[in-house]
């Protein structure tokens, strides 16, 4: 009986076996080095058993999952055998659940997914703070059309659905705007990852530009202009909405409401209401374009990243109201 054999020849990727092909066979197979299988040989195999099947696909689809490559030159009761087996080794996957992270490793998992987090936002800001100085001492490389394309986009835009939702809902504007402010950070998010998806980043790099200035700056600025006049114009809407639901159901005269209206409503908690509106805008500006520019080449992360973007746009915007409470409490304001 001929002694299992193998040979792989790495430039065709083709694996070609010969011999008796069982559980002892594992010694002849050869190392592929991450190479990927084509073909599997099998015109010169003798004998094969399951063992000797499962060693096979073993090294030619390391993970049951994976395609099988073409089967060439195998015997039919050996084809149905090395079927059989891949089948097999598939279903026997699916039902393996992987092992459970105790609380320790999942502990310290997440604390390394934060800091990753926290340091890629310091690097990207520290980027970003470089790109702006070089754009500050030569103006003419600034992209004005761009500035304006995303003022349109994020202000021009939105004005209509700030309007019908502060006059709708005027009793929970900040509630409100602060998910619009998340919705605007998902939206330049899968912009910028469905740009690098399909390769525009690359091609601003390969022209000479630098992407922070062309993409990034751009945006930041436009939403740090259009948030705070948003803010303004949902605080109109608010009153308005707020005004026609008390005449209509308490039969309070629009007189009477704006003088009641100017003798609770003091100009500094509106000014606080505006001036917290930049704030947010560059946070969730910056946190928005990194996690664009960190998606990787699969529409999958394009999805993953944009819900990061709401979500740690969410938790900025709590932290950054807290800090404002506390300031203001220490300031009376």
């Amino acid at each position: 009986m001929t002694a299992a054999a193998a040979h792989f020849d790495a430039t065709q990727g083709v694996l070609i076996a010969s011999g008796a092909w069982r559980v002892d066979a594992a010694a002849a197979l050869p190392r592929l080095d991450g190479h990927i299988v084509r073909v599997l040989d099998g015109t010169a195999i003798t004998q094969l058993d399951t063992n000797g099947a499962w060693l096979l696909l073993n090294a030619v689809r390391p993970q049951p999952d994976d395609p099988l490559p073409e089967l060439r030159g195998f015997q039919p009761r050996h084809l149905s055998l090395l079927n059989l087996v891949a089948e097999h080794a598939a279903t026997t996957a699916a039902r393996i659940e992987p092992p459970r992270a105790g609380l320790l490793e999942t502990v310290g998992r997440s604390s390394y997914a934060v800091a990753r987090h926290i340091s890629g936002l310091v690097r990207f800001i520290g980027q970003l703070t470089l790109e702006l100085g070089q754009l500050i001492r030569k103006p003419e490389n600034w992209r004005w059309r761009e500035l304006g394309a995303q003022v349109s986009t994020v202000f021009v835009g939105a004005i209509p659905i700030v309007i019908g939702m502060m006059f709708l809902l005027g009793v929970v504007f900040a509630y409100l705007l602060g998910s619009q402010a998340q919705q605007y950070g998902a939206a330049i998010t899968a912009q910028l990852g469905t740009m690098k998806v399909n390769e525009e980043i690359d091609a601003i790099t390969t022209l000479g530009l630098s992407p922070l200035a062309v993409l990034v700056i751009p945006r930041i600025l436009a939403l740090l202009i259009a948030l705070p006049l948003l803010v303004f114009i949902g605080d109109i809407a608010g009153v308005i909405g707020g005004m026609l639901v008390a005449q209509a159901q308490l039969d309070i005269s629009t007189y009477m409401f704006v003088d009641r209206m100017e003798s609770v409503l003091r100009l500094k908690t509106l000014m606080v209401g505006i001036l917290k509106g930049p704030v947010f805008a560059v946070f969730i500006a910056l946190i928005a374009c990194r996690m664009g520019l960190s998606v990787s080449r699969d529409a999958s992360s394009v999805g993953a990243h944009t819900t990061s973007t709401v979500v740690q746009s969410l938790v900025a915007i709590i932290i950054l109201n807290a800090i404002f409470a506390v300031m203001f409490v220490r300031m009376d304001i």
